[in-house]
């Protein structure tokens, strides 16, 4: 039995792979700096957890997997070089695990674990027993990933540290391309470049799913196009797609209503309870990769009416004296538009609060103009401090500066997270809806607000 040695076993991706390894029959192990909820939900898989990084970690490993964050001179990575075991990134090690069967690729700036929870899904739904990894617990199912018996392999394709190159997939969905991750992609162009290597992983009859709707992914899809790659459009805005959504009404679930055309015919009518149009294009992307693969669309659509989401995607954490709390992963501006608009389409009569924590310095420091006007939807703005996550401190940048930047005439900038949460407690009020925008430890603002206004009640009701 291979023994596998992850260092950062708690983080989303390794955390992933670690489940699909574990039921797949590998003896697992891994470490991290904290006991965080994937961390523990793959120990209570079978694998041993170590806190903290040691050299003797590592004993007994065939192979160690590390984290993108995870540095060189790192205990574990040293020990294990010594040893001679083989280290390796998510990217050297995934495309092994999706050789010989139906790889699914899920790419994108934006959308990407949502499209890929539809899948993983929809294709359980309809039987097919798939293996999958997804950036976020698939509501549904209650999991990040699963080693299924039946030939489809769905998989996020995150673009971080190149780890989308490493993949073998059959199909690959661009969902849209727009710059992010400035720290490793230092221009768009780099951005860019990326996207078209991925498309190349393909295999001579592999398919191309891509968002007409997005220049990035138009301008992928017409390179991909002349290199002779099969090419297939899906969107909401042009009727010469390939698939396309028409008759988009919001429904009673503050989702939307849409009609599946594909070449000018109706394939199937779908209702969704996620919100937000962008949802829509999620779906239909889902819907076009289940067309491809000849399974029953109408089914597909009909399993697509129960799906309630991913983790910290638009996750509705509780909802307390009449306050809606919301935890979204949404760190780019884009992705806030989107959320907002969401928001305001599902609460259309409610004070939508915006909690922003700003991601990295080199990310807020280059959509900084983007950020500023992302916000028109909120109808109150706290920003906290930065997030800086695998970046040194900055002592001449603060998100202050992008507070003052900003036109929005209830934006403030909050401070620490234990200072925004008390600003929420003394302003909040019944019908409110609190949206907090974070891919760092935010999170913990829904948690701390739910305990806090719980005691409030109680003490009213005293």
């Amino acid at each position: 039995m291979q023994h596998v040695h992850f260092i950062g076993i708690g983080g989303t991706g390794l955390s992933a792979i670690a489940k699909v390894l574990l039921e797949s029959g590998y003896s697992v192990s891994g470490s991290d700096q904290e006991y965080s909820p994937l961390a523990k939900a793959v120990d209570a898989a079978g694998a041993q957890v170590f806190i903290g990084h040691q050299a003797s970690n590592v004993n007994g490993s065939d192979i160690v997997i590390r984290s993108s964050a995870v540095p060189d001179d790192n205990p574990e990575v040293q020990a294990a070089l010594e040893k001679s075991i083989p280290v390796l990134k998510r990217a050297d090690y995934l495309g092994s695990l999706m050789e010989g069967r139906q790889g699914i690729a899920v790419a994108g700036s934006h959308g990407k674990t949502t499209t890929t929870a539809m899948l993983a899904w929809v294709l359980t739904a309809l039987d097919q027993d798939p293996t999958f990894i997804v950036g976020g617990v698939v509501s549904n199912l209650d999991t990040n990933a699963r080693a299924g018996k039946g030939d489809a392999f769905v998989i996020e394709a995150d673009e971080y540290d190149y780890m989308f190159l490493g993949l073998k997939p059959k199909i690959a969905v661009i969902t849209n391309v727009e710059h992010d991750h400035p720290d490793i992609f230092h221009t768009p162009e780099v951005f860019r470049r990326a996207f078209l290597d991925f498309v190349r992983v393909l295999p001579p009859d592999g398919i191309l799913l891509a968002c007409g709707d997005d220049p990035g992914a138009s301008d992928i899809m017409t390179n991909a196009s002349k290199s002779g790659y099969q090419v297939i459009s899906y969107g909401i805005e042009s009727s010469h797609y390939d698939y396309f959504a028409d008759n988009i009404v919001i429904n009673h679930f503050g989702g939307f209503d849409f009609d599946m055309l594909h070449d000018d015919s109706l394939v199937t009518s779908v209702s969704l309870q996620v919100p937000g149009d962008h949802n829509v294009k999620n779906a239909l992307a889902s819907l076009a990769v289940i067309d491809q693969m000849d399974l029953p669309v109408i089914d597909a659509a009909r399993a697509l009416e129960e799906f309630i989401g991913a983790g910290r995607r638009f996750q509705v954490i509780g909802d307390i004296d009449g306050v809606t709390l919301i935890d979204d992963y949404a760190h780019h501006p884009t992705e806030i538009k989107a959320t907002l608009a969401a928001a305001k389409a599902r609460y259309p009569h409610r004070k939508i609060w915006a909690v922003w924590q700003p991601h990295t310095y080199s990310r807020t420091k280059t959509l900084f103009s983007e950020f500023v006007s992302s916000f028109d939807d909120a109808d109150s703005v706290l920003v906290t401090e930065i997030y800086r996550s695998r970046e040194p401190f900055d002592p001449e940048f603060s998100s202050i500066q992008v507070v003052q930047a900003m036109d929005h005439l209830n934006a403030y900038f909050s401070g620490s997270l234990a200072d925004t949460t008390k600003n929420l407690l003394d302003n909040l009020r019944t019908g409110d809806v609190v949206l907090v925008l974070s891919a760092g430890d935010a999170t913990q603002i829904c948690q701390d607000l739910m305990q806090l206004l719980s005691k409030q009640t109680k003490s009213k009701n005293r």
